[in-house]
C-alpha cells in the first residue's frame, strides 16, 4: 500500500502553444476534457490513492491555477511557485525542492497527461527496486515510435537507453515515456539551482550512466492533450471507454451521444457523434452538433451546424464550422469564414 504522506508535484508551468488558440484565454492544465479542467482530473486521482500534498510550478496565466487550486475541494494542500522565467522540467522541479524531505519518495506528473495508470503499483515497484526514478512506460504500435521518446529496458525493467523520436528501422523498442515519474529525493543532487535543467537532455543521460532508473508498465489508458488533434482525440476516448474518470452522464438523442454542463439543448437539436457541451451556453433552433468540443458560455445561433471543432468560452457562432478550432471571446459570422 502506498504510504499516505506521498506528496506529489503537477509541472503546470508550460504555455501550450500547440493547443493555440485554446490556450489564449485558459492555461494548458484547465483545458476542460467532458467539461472538468484536466488539472482536476489528476488532483482528484492523487487525492484518490492517499496524496495529500501537492506542489505544482506555474507560469502562463499562473494566477488562474493559483485560484482554483489554493482552495480545492478534493482535500489537497496545495502550494505553488511562479516562475519568472521557464526553467525546463527538472529545473522546475528543482525550484519545489523545498516541498519535499529527504530520503522521501514522490510523484510528477505533467499537468496535461490524462491517464488511468495504476500509480499505486508504480510507487510499489519503485520503491522495491531502490532506484532514484522510475518512469511510467507505456507500449504503442511500431508506427508510432517516431513521434515519442523511445525506452529500451535490460530484463529487470531498468533503463539502459533512451532514443528520441527514432525511426520505425532505428527503434529498439516500442515502450515510451508518458512523462509519469516516481522519484526519491536524491533526484535533488543531479539538477542544479538556477539553471535551465530538462529530465530528458540533462538528468537522465547522468543516471543512465549509474543503472538508477526504473520503469513500470502502463497497461491502462494514457495520452496527453498536449495538440488539438491529441485533446480532440482524448474527448472522444472517453465516449468509446477508453478512458475513465468522473464526469456528468453520457446522454444520448437520437444515434449521437452528448456530455452537458448546465445548459439545454432545444427539441430541434441534432447530435451526432460525440459532443460535449459546457455550462450556460445557449443554443439555437435547428443547429446540428458532430463530434465538436462546446466550451462554456458558448452562443449558437439558429441552423447552423458545427462539425469536428472546438469552441471556447464566451464565443458566438452564426456560421456553420467544419473541422475549425475557435478561441475564446471570438465572434464567428458567415463573412469570417474560409475553408
Amino acid at each position: 500500500m502506498v504510504n499516505e504522506k506521498i506528496k506529489a508535484m503537477i509541472m503546470a508551468a508550460g504555455v501550450g502553444s500547440r493547443l493555440d488558440p485554446l490556450t489564449k484565454a485558459v492555461p494548458k492544465p484547465l483545458v476542460p476534457i467532458a467539461n472538468r479542467p484536466v488539472m482536476d482530473i489528476l488532483m482528484e486521482k492523487l487525492s484518490s490513492i492517499g496524496v495529500k500534498d501537492v506542489v505544482a510550478n506555474t507560469y502562463y496565466l499562473a494566477e488562474q491555477i493559483i485560484e482554483r487550486y489554493k482552495n480545492n475541494k478534493f482535500g489537497i494542500n496545495f502550494e505553488y511557485i511562479k516562475e519568472e522565467t521557464l526553467s525546463g522540467t527538472a529545473g522546475g522541479l528543482k525550484k519545489c525542492q523545498f516541498f519535499f524531505d529527504k530520503g522521501e519518495d514522490f510523484i510528477v506528473l505533467s499537468a496535461d497527461g490524462l491517464s488511468n495508470a495504476d500509480l499505486r503499483q508504480g510507487i510499489e515497484i519503485h520503491k522495491k527496486s531502490g532506484a532514484i526514478a522510475t518512469i511510467g512506460i507505456k507500449q504503442i504500435p511500431l508506427e508510432e515510435v517516431s513521434h515519442f521518446g523511445v525506452v529500451v529496458t535490460d530484463e529487470n525493467g531498468f533503463i539502459t537507453e533512451f532514443q528520441e523520436k527514432p525511426s520505425v528501422d532505428e527503434a529498439k523498442s516500442n515502450f515510451i515515456n508518458t512523462g509519469i515519474y516516481i522519484f526519491n529525493y536524491k533526484i535533488f543532487d543531479y539538477i542544479p539551482e538556477n539553471t535551465f535543467y530538462d529530465f530528458a537532455k540533462n538528468v537522465f543521460p547522468k543516471l543512465l550512466k549509474e543503472g538508477a532508473i526504473n520503469t513500470f508498465e502502463i497497461t491502462e489508458y494514457w495520452t496527453d492533450i498536449g495538440t488539438l488533434e491529441q485533446y480532440e482525440q482524448s474527448t472522444q476516448d472517453l465516449f468509446n471507454g477508453f478512458c475513465k474518470f468522473p464526469h456528468t452522464e453520457i446522454q444520448t438523442k437520437g444515434n449521437g451521444s452528448y456530455i452537458i454542463g448546465a445548459s439545454s439543448i432545444p427539441e430541434s437539436t441534432t447530435i451526432i457523434g460525440n459532443c460535449t457541451i459546457g455550462d450556460n451556453c445557449i443554443i439555437g433552433e435547428n443547429v446540428v452538433l458532430e463530434n465538436c468540443i462546446v466550451w462554456d458560455a458558448v452562443k449558437i445561433k439558429d441552423n447552423v451546424k458545427i462539425s469536428h471543432s472546438v469552441v471556447a468560452s464566451n464565443s458566438t457562432v452564426n456560421a456553420d464550422l467544419y473541422s475549425q478550432i475557435i478561441g475564446a471571446d471570438q465572434i464567428i459570422s458567415k463573412e469570417e469564414i474560409t475553408i
